[in-house]
């Protein structure tokens, strides 16, 4: 496992994970609709380009054409200088789609010196963690909002695992043992672990220490704690106030390094943080591939 000062040195240029995320962008690359669990708080039914939260894309993409819009993004003279990291977060979970792979593929080929990142939810990591240090992943970011399944199984309505539906304590039994499993695998090979918790009032306000304390065992470098957007399941809980976010990251700060500056990124954003610029590029990328 990485020392601490190792796993700073490799953040250098990574946005997401405290790389001056003021000068260093990223691109995500929407090549992965399908998801296995149902989170209470996700919902994909619209987008609006003025949007910025995770599970919209304003199209998908095909491997083939990640590949052409990488390229147009990495020419241009204004954006190409800025981006050090493509990663992929969705609109779905990367991992339950093949795509996935294959554009990491591509993208190394092609462009050695970007750093690769992916955000996945973990079902299927602990079967999918060697395959993605061969492809060389740079950064992983592992959603955990539980450490508890009766927690878990308050937020996840059903998890597709193998061919198998499962819901209730169930499926969160089995999300939150591959998540750990799968975490502690990808620190043991030396990968940069984020992990992602949405908070949730009154549901896993208690669990957020506990995650904390796992992750940062199994070899996390940087916890981002996220509020919930209302919608969906939870469209009726009120989210927790900034002053509230800050007290809570404060309260885990000592436990694991925590990572303030998330904007909760679309599936496709591109530049820096806060500072969308995919609109310049969609249509000229792929201007034949429908949504």
């Amino acid at each position: 496992m990485a020392t601490a000062c190792e796993m700073k040195n490799k953040i250098q240029g990574h946005p997401c994970f405290g790389g001056n995320h003021h000068k260093n962008g990223r691109m995500h690359l929407a090549v992965a609709p399908k998801c296995n669990i149902k989170c209470g708080y996700c919902t994909r039914k619209h987008d609006c380009a003025n949007e910025s939260r995770p599970g919209v894309t304003s199209r998908l993409l095909t491997p083939e054409e990640a590949i052409i819009k990488v390229r147009e993004v990495m020419a241009s003279p204004i954006v190409g200088p800025i981006i050090k990291v493509v990663g992929i977060a969705g609109p779905g979970d990367p991992l339950a789609n093949e795509a996935t792979f294959e554009t990491f593929r591509m993208v190394k080929e092609e462009f050695p010196h970007l750093m690769l990142c992916m955000s996945t939810n973990g079902l299927l990591l602990p079967e999918s963690i060697d395959r993605l240090y061969e492809l060389g992943l740079h950064s992983l970011t592992v959603t955990i909002n539980a450490v508890d399944p009766e927690v878990g199984a308050k937020i996840y309505g059903h998890v597709i695992y193998h061919g198998v539906h499962y819901t209730g304590l169930e499926g969160a039994k089995i999300l939150i043992a591959n998540q750990f499993e799968g975490l502690k695998r990808a620190g043991e090979l030396g990968l940069t672990i984020k992990v992602n918790s949405v908070l949730v009032p009154g549901v896993n306000d208690d669990q957020i220490p506990l995650i904390a304390a796992k992750v940062k065992e199994l070899g996390a470098f940087v916890m981002n704690i996220m509020p919930i957007i209302p919608q969906a399941d939870f469209a009726d809980i009120e989210p927790p106030s900034e002053a509230r976010m800050t007290e809570i990251r404060k309260a885990n700060e000592g436990i694991i390094g925590q990572f303030a500056h998330c904007k909760q990124c679309r599936a496709d954003a591109i530049g820096l943080i806060g500072q969308d610029m995919n609109a310049t590029f969609t249509e000229a990328a792929c201007p034949t591939h429908d949504n």
